[in-house]
């Protein structure tokens, strides 16, 4: 007796190793399967940015010409300068503008949604003045539902989305300047 168990004992894990073999094989497919069709649909890991110049000045609002340098700095080979003098192109920050605009009401005339707008207005020149990209805005917006019993809380939030948008722009603003040419922009005549 004891000799049958141990054989039905041995053909029942034989049994069970196709399965296990089969159930791998099963996700494997299915692993592949996926990746290929992830890398069909064109997705792909963002890179560092090319950008058509080797040197730049930012000249404009500090704390977004801050974050604009840091990002050139960190994602191309282009060098940021401290004189324009030294640069290939000059990038002037023309304007930076936040606002809260009240988007609806309670019964009672208190807030209940505000909306946050960012705005940055840009313009891309060569050393010699030549124009090469003309002013250019990038506009962003949040919304934010607003509770008078949570000011601190929402003061943090509103931080937070202006931050957000603000780094937002900061990369919209880099995949513009990919496109740049160092052509002057072409002039359309009315």
């Amino acid at each position: 007796m004891a000799c049958n168990d141990q054989f039905f004992a041995a053909a029942a894990r034989l049994t069970a190793q196709p399965s296990r073999l089969a159930s791998f094989a099963l996700r494997l497919t299915t692993a592949l399967t996926l990746c290929a069709l992830l890398g069909a649909c064109g997705f792909h890991l963002r890179s560092s940015a090319t950008l058509p110049f080797e040197s730049m000045f930012i000249s404009g609002s500090p704390s977004f010409a801050t974050l604009l340098g840091r990002a050139v700095r960190a994602g191309s080979s282009t060098r940021v300068t401290d004189n324009p003098k030294d640069a290939q192109v000059i990038l002037q920050i023309v304007g930076e503008q936040n606002e809260r605009v009240i988007l609806s009401l309670s019964g009672s005339g208190r807030v209940r949604e505000l909306q946050l707008r960012y705005r940055v207005s840009y313009r891309l020149n060569d050393r010699d003045s030549r124009e090469l990209l003309p002013v250019s805005e990038v506009q962003l917006k949040r919304d934010l539902t607003y509770n008078d019993s949570d000011v601190l809380g929402k003061e943090q939030e509103e931080g937070l989305l202006i931050r957000d948008m603000r780094n937002d722009a900061v990369q919209q603003v880099m995949r513009r300047l990919q496109a740049a040419r160092l052509e002057p922009a072409a002039k359309i005549a009315p």
